[in-house]
């Protein structure tokens, strides 16, 4: 920094306080050492101000919310998610007061509800109400020994057992709800957001972790005796295990309402799949579109006001429903053979495949850094993980930091995942590997699936080692546009064409998540989930560049930089299974059986073909300039019944994998 040698004061004139703060935020000893800096900062520029107007001579005493009391320091320390001093002032409240449970019932709560008030009203961001919870956690987690001790004593002086205490008692909540990541689905992020966000409202979250089964999610309902319970999931076989766990609840005869979240979650598809199975007055099924929403959802549903609040959501799901139906009826599809007739032709002959990979067969990439993916991060999506959304001009980033609502807090925020990020970095607590495979593929005959060979010699022979399924669009377009399947891409037979295929992991993210759980540290916890999976997207991004200009090298010239890059302005694409240019999940399992993903990095397949660890991106690789990214959207019976006779399998199962996308209701 640039100093002014003349304002400098020694070392040893500066205050303690003032010497414990530097020192922790130099050496980075404190995690918010930086806002208590900016408080003092704040403050010092107020005294400067009284001094001006009181002509340089007046001393203006320095209010510190460190002179308040300990009640109003802990109520300030909560409000602005300052964790520093919270074992101090919370063992000095305890010392105060009759019982320690007064502490949490007075000033812990207090503090909290201001934060509630704060964040419902949209004067909090999802930042700082985690901070203020990593706070609570604390707090709580240093009075639990004393609140203990004292049942212990009550019980012995009425002569009970004190071993008999019910550890669980939660007769104190506003209200308890379960929260799981249905079967099959590792991801968490979200639900982890939600759940500390209630937690801020006083409401008990039993949080039961990730792909957890149908069964599972029933029991614990009854065992906790929940009031309501919330269901999450990422990836497309979620939303279907979803409306068995509705399903399920019906048959059981479950009274407690239905949250639905998660980013391939809608109201559409809450309204139209899952509360027809379940819902009633007493016990609707409610999506809830992110953290913001949830804790006005449940206080709604737990209050006297739920009858009108629940007929208010059901109407408006009645009529989802009806215009959903209308939708399809006036909607029109073409019939398989004539999307097939329709198809994109393109001339492999004025056009030609590109050129034959330089590196053929299955490479294994374990020597990229966490450092050399950084220039490819796309922020833009961490930002929306944190419920942070600029306003036109400025909604993305780096526009996001000029916003005039949330710029300073998106601004916050980024310095301390960046803060984060080096640490990770620098200590080697996360790496990334991954598997590529680049071999000869052409088109089937009939012109859907694409067959893939070991070698020349097997394609040659026409010998394929395994052959990837695809979906061709079927609903009707107003324009001369062609109906889309990726087979459209790759050239037939006779014709020299290749295919790519990765799958990449960011390792290391389950281990932090463990150590900051055990901290009470929310906020640290997101934030390494959200990192991780930024590494792992700028890993895929890094390596498909890395496979178009030197593995492949179809586009050896390539000079786009970082941003270009984001912008999806190379030549080719990479599509994910499961997504929308190919929105079937089970085609995962040729891949990793053709890439050997498990074997040789380590990244599993769950039940419902969820990528493990979470933080995973698995793609094919396209080099045709003719490819491009679409949606398959609806398809009818017909295709599906050609697509699961074509992959061997059974109809209903097919049915069910591709549920999201039927133009019809299946059996």
């Amino acid at each position: 920094g640039i100093v002014n040698a003349h304002e400098m004061i020694a070392y040893d004139e500066m205050d303690d306080d003032m010497k414990l703060l530097c020192d922790n935020l130099v050496f980075n000893k404190s995690d918010d050492a930086t806002d208590v800096m900016l408080d003092l900062t704040k403050r010092e520029k107020e005294r400067r101000e009284a001094l001006k107007k009181g002509g340089g001579a007046a001393v203006v005493k320095e209010v510190s919310w460190r002179d308040e009391g300990p009640t109003k320091r802990i109520e300030h320390a909560l409000i602005n998610g300052i964790s520093q001093y919270i074992d101090a002032d919370v063992e000095e409240a305890r010392l105060i007061v009759s019982r320690p449970l007064e502490v949490i019932e007075g000033p812990l709560m207090d503090g909290m509800n201001v934060v509630g008030d704060l964040f419902g009203a949209g004067k909090m961001f999802l930042p700082q109400v985690i901070k203020s919870a990593r706070v609570m956690k604390k707090a709580v987690a240093y009075l639990l020994p004393f609140m203990e001790e004292e049942k212990k004593e009550a019980m012995i002086a009425a002569g009970l057992d004190p071993n008999t205490i019910d550890e669980n008692d939660d007769s104190n909540y506003a209200g308890k709800v379960l929260m799981a990541t249905v079967k099959g689905d590792v991801h968490d992020i979200g639900k982890n957001i939600v759940a500390v966000v209630l937690g801020c409202n006083n409401y008990k979250v039993y949080d039961i972790g990730v792909m957890v089964s149908c069964e599972t999610i029933l029991e614990k309902a009854k065992e906790y005796d929940v009031d309501v319970v919330g269901l999450s999931g990422l990836i497309t076989p979620s939303l279907d295990e979803m409306v068995v766990v509705a399903k399920e609840m019906s048959k059981g005869g479950f009274k407690q309402p239905i949250l639905i979240g998660g980013a391939t979650t809608s109201k559409m598809h809450t309204a139209v799949k899952i509360a027809p199975n379940y819902a009633t007055e007493e016990h609707p099924v409610i999506h809830v579109l992110d953290a913001s929403r949830s804790v006005t959802v449940v206080s709604s549903l737990l209050s006297d006001n739920k009858e009108d609040y629940v007929e208010d959501v059901m109407e408006e799901y009645d009529e989802m429903r009806e215009d959903y139906y209308a939708g399809l009826e006036d909607r029109y599809f073409y019939t398989f053979d004539q999307a097939k007739e329709a198809k994109l032709k393109i001339d492999f002959d004025a056009i030609p495949p590109a050129p034959t990979p330089t590196k053929m067969g299955i490479t294994v990439i374990d020597d990229v850094s966490l450092s050399d993916v950084v220039p490819y991060i796309d922020w833009n999506p961490f930002f929306q993980t944190w419920e942070l959304r600029g306003r036109y001009p400025n909604r993305g980033y780096p526009k996001i930091f000029d916003d005039e609502h949330v710029g300073s807090e998106a601004k916050k925020l980024f310095d301390e995942a960046q803060k984060m990020l080096n640490k990770i970095i620098a200590d080697k607590s996360m790496n990334l590997k991954g598997v590529v495979g680049l071999f000869p593929a052409n088109r089937s005959d009939d012109g859907e699936d694409v067959h893939i060979y070991v070698d020349e010699a097997s394609r040659a022979a026409g010998t394929p080692m395994s052959t990837f399924c695809m979906l061709r669009q079927q609903a009707e377009k107003e324009s001369d546009d062609p109906y889309l399947s990726q087979a459209d891409f790759i050239a037939p037979a006779g014709y020299n064409d290749h295919i790519g295929m990765f799958a990449v992991s960011c390792f290391g993210c389950d281990a932090l998540v463990k150590y900051y759980e055990s901290e009470n540290d929310d906020y640290s916890k997101i934030m390494c989930q959200a990192l991780a999976d930024r590494f792992v997207e700028a890993f895929a991004e890094h390596l498909h560049r890395t496979i178009r200009t030197e593995m492949w090298g179809y586009a050896k010239d390539e000079e786009l930089d970082e941003a270009d890059l984001l912008k999806i302005k190379y030549a080719g694409i990479r599509p994910a299974p499961g997504y929308p240019s190919q929105p079937d999940h089970t085609e995962k399992q040729t891949m990793w059986e053709i890439i050997k993903a498990k074997e040789l990095a380590g990244i599993e397949l769950s039940d419902s073909l969820s990528m493990m660890p979470a933080s995973s991106v698995s793609a094919l690789v396209f080099a045709h300039p003719e490819s491009q990214y679409f949606a398959v959207g609806q398809i009818g019976k017909d295709q599906v019944e050609s697509y699961a006779e074509r992959k061997k399998f059974e109809l209903s199962k097919m049915e069910r994998w591709l549920s999201p996308i039927l133009n019809y209701e299946r059996d």
